[in-house]
């Protein structure tokens, strides 16, 4: 089985920056799709990033349009983490961010459906 780790959340002011990462354990990370979520108070768990392996070494990152030239997802797989770079932060960035991983690596990775294994969260706040 898999466990997934998140870390870096924390207080930070409008156009702050953070970065989150999301260890693995128990099995081979290089193939998972991994997909970052977040959900806020009141509201359903929603897409962020994810980055998609389709064969060979090829990987692909998709994100959300609210987050699309502020946030990057990125992999190091001698390190078995994947992070997610948060810039020029708003408000509205506020919430519960959660890793997720698909060892099928195939589907909608926009839906959280697709992901076998969930991290606890780590709480990102942004302060006006």
């Amino acid at each position: 089985q898999v466990q997934l780790v998140e870390s870096g959340g924390e207080l930070v002011q409008a156009g702050g920056s953070l970065r989150l990462s999301c260890v693995a354990s128990g099995r081979t990370f290089v193939r998972f799709r991994m997909g970052w979520f977040r959900q806020a108070p009141g509201k359903e768990r929603e897409f962020v990033a994810a980055l998609t392996w389709s064969g060979g070494s090829t990987y692909y990152a998709y994100y959300t349009n609210s987050v699309k030239g502020r946030f990057t997802i990125s992999r190091d797989n001698a390190k078995n983490t994947v992070y997610l770079q948060m810039n020029s932060l708003k408000p509205e960035d506020t919430a519960v961010y959660y890793c997720a991983a698909d060892l099928a690596a195939s589907g909608r990775y926009y839906n959280t459906e697709e992901y076998d294994y969930w991290g606890q969260g780590t709480q990102v706040t942004v302060s006006s």
